[in-house]
């Protein structure tokens, strides 16, 4: 599914097994670089999901988020999907975040810290 058909999938159901395959985890960024070969402004965001080792994603939030402000900050993501070649750099997890008309892109976060790794249910 990508992002410029996700509206189709509104109002599809799924069951709760099918819901548990989605594997989301906590993890702490630790590094934010410019990706300069995105089309569209992203970082290159490098995050520590404490058991399951450092991921790599590409992502689109440059509008509301300096590279300083990332640092530190913990972020959900999706950590089973295939890695994928996004603008030049392995993106091997997908940060969440809401996309809003009014606030852009905005990142799922937990609102207290947790372990590194924990997963979203």
């Amino acid at each position: 599914m990508s992002m410029n058909n996700h509206k189709n999938y509104l109002g599809s159901q799924i069951d709760f097994d099918t819901f548990l395959k989605v594997d989301m985890r906590v993890g702490k960024v630790i590094e934010v670089k410019e990706n300069i070969k995105a089309r569209k402004p992203a970082y290159i965001l490098t995050i520590d999901f404490g058991e399951l080792g450092i991921k790599t994603s590409s992502a689109q939030i440059v509008e509301n988020y300096s590279k300083e402000k990332l640092i530190n900050q913990q972020v959900v993501a999706v950590v089973n999907f295939p890695a994928k070649l996004v603008a030049g750099v392995k993106s091997e997890v997908l940060v969440l975040a809401a996309v809003c008309g009014t606030n852009g892109t905005v990142l799922l976060q937990p609102n207290l810290s947790v372990d590194n790794g924990t997963r979203i249910l």
